[in-house]
């Protein structure tokens, strides 16, 4: 029984990193910003679990996350606006020659970078295809992932920012001019 308890407890701090409150806003993988509106408590399979209930900012759907999986989920916080102009950097970098690439190929790529939740892999992801939409045309999907990939580059940057969707887009469009 007290080696149960010591378990928890290791768990617990090992957790104690990523821990969010009712109103904090953090950044889901592949879905964007949301809130955190409420922690509750919910018996799943005679056990009690931990969960922050999470609305995503963009299209209002909520997400139940246990809070002992934050880390493999890549729950994660907004970035602090110091580091904006670090993913600015990414965006303005040549992206790397796709041209013996199956478009399949890249989109499995791509998709998996997205699902890291790092705004520097999206960044890249949103370079990559902008630039190769200069070149060609993309894909149906690859166009689906360049929208997913300016969604969330929009949402979590302007949040970073405290500015307007519509002002942190003409910034990055900017970039590319």
């Amino acid at each position: 029984m007290v080696e149960k308890s010591k378990k928890i407890k290791v768990n617990e701090e090992l957790s104690a990193k990523k821990e969010f409150c009712k109103g904090d806003l953090a950044v889901y993988p592949a879905h964007g910003v949301g809130c955190i509106e409420s922690i509750e408590s919910k018996e799943i399979n005679g056990e009690n679990m931990n969960f922050y209930m999470m609305k995503i900012v963009e299209n209002g759907m909520v997400i139940m996350i246990p809070t002992s999986n934050v880390e493999s989920v890549g729950l994660r916080e907004v970035i602090p606006e110091q580091e904006v102009p670090e993913v600015y950097k990414i965006m303005q970098q040549k992206g790397q020659s796709v041209d013996n690439q199956t478009w399949n190929r890249r989109y499995r790529e791509y998709m998996d970078k997205i699902k890291t939740g790092s705004i520097y892999d999206v960044a890249e992801v949103f370079r990559d295809l902008f630039q190769l939409k200069l070149e060609k045309d993309l894909s149906f999907g690859e166009r689906k992932l360049l929208d997913t990939a300016q969604n969330l580059l929009v949402q979590e940057l302007s949040t970073a920012k405290d500015i307007d969707e519509k002002s942190m887009m003409k910034e990055i469009e900017n970039l590319f001019n």
